[in-house]
């Protein structure tokens, strides 16, 4: 949550109209007494009124530690090469002049940022499903369905049908797993292409050859295409 963010929520409209209010006026009442001028101990007590309330508003979640070494590949790759796209993106806007279009910029930044957390849970949860196909190892799996399709064949029974049709469902699963595994990374390289095309145009928009909030309105499509693709790989864990 940006600053902006966390003023404009009900706990921080309580804590402006709270006990703080008291507080501040006492401050600036005891230092006016104590000689201070009356214009300095009300901008102290001021002073102390505003920072009891940016230390009640909420704080916001805490971003995730990304750490892409910790994936195996594709997923690895596809994190460092966001990280790679945030980094100069942050570049650009750091190198605008400060005023509205930099602080318009930066709140597109802080979205970006979002976006790329988006993507790490979607690069982490890729990877849980190339561990579980991994651990259930197809080559080995279709060895041991050759070789219990020929003792079937051999010594036909209900056990031996059973045991067969065990690897088969176990095989059929593994190759759902790297199905929905291919699906997720193709969709996750396609929003990485699509990052470096705006990473690339934020230039433009910092010297006003694109209009702010047509690029605003896209990097908020990318984010929620993230948020979608997020939400469906969680859901592949009761599928």
């Amino acid at each position: 949550m940006g600053f902006r963010d966390r003023f404009y929520t009900p706990t921080t409209a309580k804590a402006l109209l709270s006990w703080r209010i008291l507080v501040g006026v006492g401050v600036g009442a005891a230092l006016a007494v104590a000689g201070l001028p009356i214009a300095l101990a009300a901008a102290a007590g001021v002073g102390v009124y505003a920072a009891t309330v940016v230390r009640a508003m909420p704080r916001g979640a805490r971003r995730p530690a990304i750490d892409p070494f910790v994936l195996s590949e594709p997923w690895r790759q596809l994190i460092q090469g966001a990280q790679g796209s945030a980094r100069k993106l942050r570049s650009t806007v750091s190198s605008t002049d400060d005023g509205p279009l930099r602080s318009t910029m930066e709140g597109i930044v802080d979205q970006l940022e979002h976006g790329l957390d988006e993507a790490w849970e979607i690069a982490k949860r890729g990877d849980e499903i190339d561990d579980a196909v991994r651990r259930l190892d197809p080559t080995a799996l279709r060895s041991k369905l050759d070789t219990l399709r020929g003792r079937a064949e051999a010594s036909p029974s209900p056990d031996a049908d059973a045991a067969v049709a065990s690897i088969e469902r176990q095989l059929a699963t593994a190759e759902r797993l790297k199905l929905q595994s291919a699906d997720t990374a193709a969709a996750l390289q396609r929003t990485q292409t699509q990052l470096d095309e705006l990473v690339a145009r934020a230039s433009e928009v910092r010297i006003g050859a694109v209009d702010t909030e047509v690029y605003r309105q896209e990097v908020d499509d990318l984010v929620i295409r993230l948020e979608a693709l997020h939400q469906a790989v969680e859901e592949t864990r009761s599928a």
